[in-house]
């Protein structure tokens, strides 16, 4: 039997079923979409997976119809304004600074932060993606360290619209060859789940009915490996892509990557997103469609699953 605590109003819902713990976003109504509130839940939760003893193996998934429409820039419950305790690191709280003095604090915290303490937790995580999986989305499924996927998921980076190069947690080239990772860039088309699993991206894809009982079950087969073990080999492989230039890399592009807000605020009025929007990053992406955008990512270009709630 499975031991679940859960409220109403919870963003994250932790349940644990044997020896493996699952951590589910609870924003369907927007996509999952990240505020502060889910990203400090979602901490929580798996600082709470990596003190029971008796857990042995981590799965992420989404609940409703898509995993992660990505970090909340429009909706009721945006909360990007509001302080929390830090917890990833020492920047300073970001709430009464301005410009690139706040947004680099805040980014470094909530996502370049988070995700790089997440990657370390010293036990399997396994992604269960279904739907969409857009840009901050990208972001808490690279964490894992492996991703199951329905047939239906499909993975994007649309902010170079914004004239951002990629989100903060900057995986791509290590995620996917290169030129892959530069032609899902340029582009911002979907990547369906099939060519993610050709590139090397998601280790299996399966029909949305079995999703989660697929991962479960290969969730259940690693909990019997011995835990020192596996913590052991996560680390091991983790540090071999470290020394291939992953650590130092992020810290490069989250550079770039505040350099373009910078640039966006100072050309566009303040506006560090470019001038875009969820609705008019959503309405970009289906014009690409309609003119008929299609890229070697295997699907057609388009966000409207995320419905206007992704973001840089």
């Amino acid at each position: 039997m499975g031991e679940q605590e859960q409220t109403a109003d919870e963003v994250v819902r932790y349940e644990r079923r044997g020896p493996v713990a699952i951590v589910t976003m609870n924003r369907p109504r927007y996509r999952n979409a990240q505020n502060s509130r889910m990203t400090y839940a979602l901490d929580a939760a798996f600082y709470r997976a990596a003190e029971d003893g008796e857990v042995r193996v981590v799965v992420l998934a989404g609940e409703g119809e898509h995993f992660s429409a990505g970090h909340d820039i429009g909706t009721p419950e945006r909360d990007a304004h509001l302080p929390y305790e830090r917890r990833a690191g020492l920047w300073w709280d970001h709430t009464d600074k301005q410009g690139a003095d706040s947004r680099y604090a805040r980014e470094s915290e909530v996502y370049l932060g988070m995700c790089r303490r997440w990657r370390e937790l010293p036990k399997p995580v396994i992604a269960s993606v279904q739907g969409a999986c857009v840009a901050g989305g990208l972001m808490l499924a690279w964490i894992c360290d492996l991703i199951v996927a329905s047939e239906d998921a499909f993975f994007a980076d649309p902010v170079v619209r914004m004239g951002i190069p990629g989100v903060e947690y900057f995986a791509h080239p290590w995620a996917m060859p290169p030129r892959i990772a530069k032609e899902f860039l340029y582009t911002g088309d979907r990547m369906s789940a099939e060519r993610a699993y050709q590139v090397g991206m998601v280790n299996r894809v399966v029909p949305r009915a079995e999703l989660a009982d697929a991962t479960m079950e290969l969730a259940e087969r690693i909990a019997r490996m011995p835990r020192f073990g596996l913590a052991l080999t996560k680390r091991a492989v983790n540090q071999a892509e470290d020394l291939q230039g992953m650590h130092a890399g992020m810290d490069s592009v989250f550079g770039l990557h505040h350099l373009a807000h910078a640039h966006n605020a100072e050309t566009g009025g303040g506006d560090a997103l470019g001038g875009m929007d969820a609705r008019s990053m959503r309405d970009s992406a289906r014009a690409d469609t309609a003119s008929g955008g299609k890229g070697a990512s295997g699907g057609t270009a388009g966000a409207d699953a995320a419905d206007g709630k992704a973001g840089s």
